[in-house]
């Protein structure tokens, strides 16, 4: 009586009540429960051959920061927290094996230590930067916009930031909320300039980190902290980079191909084999990995193949990069296209706590995209 009408108070009840209809949907689903289903994450091959090691994402992130380390005398690892490991131990160890002019605290300034790490690529040093969390770039959106991103543009190529990576923990995490779980890919991968790369595990991590600072273009390098200890595969020890720009088909398919990339690959994953059970349907799962430039090549032919096209990622609707995409396939793949473009993305609202599972695209949803869209 004493509250307005349509206002409702959230309870330590009410969220418990929000875990236990998810817990008896996903056990009352058909298929849910198939021996075929993997539990947790899946760990992928060595991407290349030699000695490898067990790590988590957060060890292979460190590994690669030590090789960077290593290999580059001008390069330079800062941020907040970074000199004792930071907020997720990414560095842990490299200020005490580089020394403190080679890892070392920032400010608590984002403006500033973008600013900063601009100013040490434009002089020949090779600047990784750590902003503890990717919903905290935002306060240095004129470095990146009006800085990094048109250095080489105007001079004419004469200067440039090139050696500028932005590492950023980004994505939902369990217990974040609306300041540190948002995906912020598609606010940078709307300049020209820059690029943004978003890995999908440990081994893939590190090869792409490695080549994203050593290109010679400003990058952002977000890794999804929801797998930064619950990610754990075999790891080459040594020095090895991916390729930038380059799509990965995990598992090649007839019927649909299904598209995404950082953690999303993981509920992608299930649905993929609960698609293939219970409805026969064979999908062509694909791993963007970089956003920015992407590879349009690798999904145009995919898609004119299957003739059906799902994605997913974690950004919301509404601007979200999944609009980019559909506008290149449906440019491109016109008369090859079998049903409309679904998309699976969170809804437009800020980012929830407790109600998390229901924003996010969860494996269900995936799922009942790839029914509709081979139902049509």
């Amino acid at each position: 009586p004493d509250r307005p009408p349509g206002k409702t108070k959230m309870s330590l009840t009410s969220s418990r009540l929000v875990w236990r209809c998810l817990r008896s949907f996903s056990t009352g689903v058909k298929g849910w429960d198939s021996p075929n289903l993997p539990k947790g994450y899946v760990a992928e091959p060595s991407p290349v051959k030699g000695e490898t090691k067990k790590m988590n994402l957060v060890e292979a992130i460190r590994s690669g920061l030590d090789i960077a380390l290593q290999t580059d005398p001008t390069a330079v690892v800062f941020g907040e927290d970074v000199a004792f490991g930071g907020v997720f131990r990414c560095s842990v160890g490299l200020q005490a094996k580089y020394g403190k002019s080679r890892v070392f605290n920032t400010p608590l300034c984002e403006q500033g230590i973008l600013g900063f790490g601009i100013g040490l690529a434009v002089h020949g040093n090779t600047a990784v930067a750590e902003i503890q969390f990717a919903d905290y770039i935002h306060p240095a959106f004129d470095q990146v916009v009006n800085e990094a991103a048109k250095y080489r543009y105007r001079s004419a190529s004469l200067y440039h930031c090139g050696r500028l990576t932005v590492r950023a923990p980004y994505g939902a995490v369990g217990h974040g909320g609306l300041y540190h779980s948002q995906s912020v890919e598609s606010f940078y991968a709307h300049i020209p300039g820059i690029t943004v790369v978003i890995p999908r595990g440990p081994s893939q991590a590190k090869g792409l980190l490695l080549s994203a600072i050593r290109d010679d273009n400003p990058t952002f390098f977000f890794e999804p902290k929801a797998l930064y200890r619950a990610a754990i595969e075999d790891v080459p020890v040594g020095d090895y980079t991916l390729p930038l720009s380059q799509a990965e088909i995990l598992h090649e398919g007839s019927n649909v191909t299904v598209i995404g990339y950082g953690a999303q690959i993981q509920p992608l994953r299930q649905a993929c084999i609960v698609a293939k059970e219970q409805l026969g349907v064979s999908c062509e799962l694909i791993d963007l990995r970089t956003i920015v430039p992407w590879d349009e090549d690798t999904i145009i032919k995919s898609v004119c193949k299957t003739g059906r096209v799902v994605i997913a990622h974690e950004d919301t609707f509404t601007g979200g990069f999944a609009g980019e995409l559909i506008a290149t396939i449906q440019a491109e793949c016109f008369l090859n296209l079998e049903a409309p473009i679904q998309r699976v993305c969170s809804w437009d609202t800020p980012f929830p706590l407790v109600y998390e599972p229901f924003c996010v695209p969860s494996k269900y949803r995936c799922f009942e995209a790839i029914k509709k869209v081979v139902s049509f």
